[in-house]
């Protein structure tokens, strides 16, 4: 039967038909050729290319199988992260979208018989989420990437965690010795320098700087009835101005170029553990916005898990045990009775537990006792309601 000329309304029908998908049951996957109809197909099945084929499979089946499925694997995963993320969708969404492509794998040549099939073994190997409603099979990708980024960050912190309690166990054994030494060396007199030669250029200048110190006038006291022995009154006199040169001396060197150390790093620990996500697994929170619905403004809830790169939480309700995924901007901290556990959350001391020891209404701040952790009994002052939480054991 001579073809149509070209152009002809029965031509270009024929190569519209060509180019789109026709039927699964007249498509042979090892020809990877496409029939029209059952004459063809049949016509397919008696020629002598799909009959070496059929040889081929014939001796190693299991390759071929594990070809296909790995090839329908792959390309049905590329379309869900690419075209659809992490996004709960419907599983036959996906399959639409993926037998778009002419030449795709069809299922028929796989492992799994049916795409419910498939969704269940994505489900039991940790590659997707899936669950089953009345609508059908859900499905969503969980990106790998995004964990081990995760699971990166948090050693990360563990390791500058074990950094920093060694780094302040060092510190407070210098404090120790220090202190130590002071208290030795309480009595002693400082040693005065021993003089030594002039070394001066010629051509060096000679500057005088003179302080500008005012003496204060001196208070006029009423005169006294009672007899006072003036070389008694002047050896009195030397031992205060001893004294009192002695008290200087020792409140100068009170603060030493130790306890500037602890200072500046206690100001590093404060940069470098204040953070834009604050929350915490275990802390109890509130929230504070209607936006999740009227019904849980004001409600309290436990944090079950952190996501820090979007500073979202999922949180479960106490009194009914609900699971929600909230932003932190609709939460607040809870300030719980004195003497509970709080969990600092933000802040030099961000991750440790300690107890609440007093409130400042007006200041809206509060005192604390970190109760682990090398720096263990110290008292903080000050500490603001958001950078504390409730502990929930």
């Amino acid at each position: 039967m001579p073809k149509h000329e070209p152009l002809t309304p029965k031509a270009i029908a024929n190569r519209i038909k060509a180019k789109g998908l026709q039927k699964l049951r007249w498509y042979c996957q090892m020809c990877q050729k496409q029939c029209r109809d059952q004459n063809g197909f049949k016509c397919h099945l008696t020629s002598e290319s799909h009959q070496r084929q059929l040889l081929l499979f014939s001796e190693c089946p299991g390759r071929y199988m594990n070809e296909f499925s790995t090839e329908f694997q792959k390309v049905f995963l590329d379309i869900l992260r690419r075209q659809f993320g992490t996004k709960r969708v419907k599983a036959n969404t996906v399959y639409q979208e993926y037998i778009k492509d002419r030449h795709h794998v069809h299922m028929n040549s796989t492992c799994w018989y049916t795409l419910t099939g498939f969704v269940n073994y994505l489900g039991r190997v940790g590659i997707c989420k899936v669950d089953k409603t009345e609508k059908g099979w859900y499905i969503q990708y969980i990106d790998k990437e995004v964990e081990e980024r995760r699971q990166k960050q948090a050693k990360k912190i563990k390791m500058d965690k074990d950094d920093e309690q060694r780094a302040q166990e060092l510190i407070m054994r210098q404090a120790e010795r220090a202190m130590e030494l002071q208290r030795r060396n309480g009595d002693a007199q400082e040693p005065e320098p021993a003089p030594s030669e002039l070394k001066r250029n010629d051509d060096e200048k000679i500057e005088f700087k003179l302080p500008n110190y005012v003496p204060a006038l001196p208070k006029v006291q009423a005169p006294s009835k009672e007899v006072v022995n003036p070389l008694k009154r002047h050896t009195s006199r030397e031992g205060s101005v001893a004294c009192s040169v002695a008290s200087s001396k020792l409140s100068r060197s009170s603060k030493t170029a130790l306890a500037e150390i602890m200072e500046a790093e206690e100001r590093r620990k404060e940069l470098r553990n204040r953070r834009e996500c604050w929350m915490h697994k275990g802390i109890a929170v509130k929230i504070v916005s209607d936006k999740y619905g009227a019904e849980y403004a004001g409600r309290k809830a436990v944090v079950l898990s952190v996501d820090d790169d979007y500073c979202t939480a999922s949180i479960s309700l106490l009194d009914t045990q609900e699971r929600l995924d909230v932003h932190q901007r609709y939460l607040e901290t809870v300030i719980p009775a004195l003497g509970k556990t709080v969990m600092v959350v933000n802040g030099a001391y961000r991750g440790s537990k300690a107890s609440l020891e007093s409130i400042d209404v007006d200041g809206y701040c509060a005192t604390i006792k970190i109760k682990e952790g090398p720096t263990r009994g110290r008292v903080l002052e000050n500490i603001d309601y958001e950078d504390i939480s409730k502990w929930c054991e």
